[in-house]
């Protein structure tokens, strides 16, 4: 069969020729360097520098705040555990019990697809019987991601117009700027599956109770939580029709800061109503954390960005550069005491892409 292949190909030159062509062209449409072929297409294979030399896995965390180690293994972890081994084409399952924090590895078998194996999970999580977990507890399943999918480092921070340094900006408006604008314009970008926020504080109302106020009006802690709950929420209602025009209802209750709180009514006394400002003191505060983000001995806020499975990680931090120079222009910037301006600015520290392209350089 060979001999004839070659002998017709000998034969017939022209086909010859432009079945070369063929292949010289399939190549480069498919070849995984940054070359420029014009109007030509391409749809360049994917390449990484670290083979996914891992198993087939999936995880599910769950949180539950305060508990210890062990509460947390008997009540979440071990329950958990029992169900999701009924799911089919389960390898192992491998669980990890920590204070207030629940990790379960679900390792498949490796002929299981990878997003069947997610819809299995999911479906076993939304059909668990009532009273298996303790209220208020929520599994969730981790990013749709391998374990080398972190391939993009970033912090958050502020620079001169000549990229020097200047500083200026405190942990805690770094974080918010993280979580509420980069974090999200960076997730929208194709084949990225979780942009996750690391250092700096979380900001949230803190609330300091007085155990001699609360014991003088005879008020339980129970109480204060009921009434800071709905102090936050929004109120629907009817429709009122006035001259031929209908107008919508509403009660606006969304906290918006501190003086809305605190004056949230608790309970009333003698047709007195006794606020929170009356019990407690009411503040900004930084969460509770467990860790930070260093970078050169100085404590910053960044993020990672974890691509999706299956994805082209070449493609992917591409397009997440082309989002940060778009979210550039749109983040803070605010003069110094000394006259400078700082500029926010998202500068890497780790970026996968250098190590590839030396890695193809080999190929080159």
């Amino acid at each position: 069969m060979l001999n004839k292949s070659i002998k017709f190909l000998i034969e017939n030159k022209l086909v010859a020729v432009l079945l070369l062509a063929l292949f010289v062209a399939w190549g480069v449409v498919n070849a995984p360097f940054e070359w420029n072929t014009g109007s030509l297409p391409r749809n360049p294979v994917a390449v990484d520098a670290i083979p996914d030399i891992g198993e087939n896995q999936q995880i599910v965390f769950t949180k539950w705040d305060g508990r210890s180690p062990q509460d947390i293994e008997d009540q979440i972890t071990y329950p958990l555990t029992t169900s999701l081994l009924g799911i089919p084409g389960v390898k192992t399952i491998r669980s990890s019990s920590m204070f207030g924090f629940s990790s379960i590895y679900i390792i498949f078998e490796e002929d299981i697809e990878f997003y069947w194996s997610r819809s299995r999970i999911l479906e076993k999580l939304n059909s668990l019987p009532a009273g298996l977990l303790p209220d208020g507890v929520n599994p969730a399943l981790g990013p749709d991601a391998t374990g080398l999918g972190q391939i993009y480092w970033y912090t958050l921070e502020g620079r001169d117009e000549n990229g020097n340094v200047t500083g200026g900006w405190d942990l805690q408006e770094l974080r918010s700027i993280q979580d509420f604008y980069v974090k999200y314009a960076l997730s929208s970008a194709s084949g990225v599956s979780e942009v996750a926020s690391i250092g700096g504080y979380v900001l949230e109302y803190q609330v300091d109770v007085n155990p001699e106020l609360m014991k003088q009006y005879k008020i339980g802690l129970n109480e204060v939580v009921k009434a800071v709950k709905q102090s936050n929420q929004d109120v629907g209602a009817q429709t009122l029709e006035i001259n031929q025009a209908e107008y919508l209802i509403r009660g606006l209750g969304y906290v918006k800061s501190i003086s809305d709180l605190e004056n949230a009514v608790v309970t009333s006394e003698d047709f007195t109503s006794i606020r929170l400002k009356d019990i407690a003191n009411v503040s900004h505060g930084p969460a509770t954390r467990r860790g930070l983000l260093d970078k050169e001995g100085a404590e910053v806020v960044g993020g990672v960005v974890v691509a999706r499975y299956g994805a082209n990680p070449m493609a992917v931090i591409n397009n997440v550069k082309e989002k940060i120079n778009e979210l550039s222009s749109g983040l803070p910037s605010k003069t110094l005491n000394d006259g400078r301006t700082s500029q926010l600015t998202i500068v890497p520290f780790y970026d996968r892409t250098e190590l590839i392209q030396e890695t193809l350089g080999t190929l080159d």
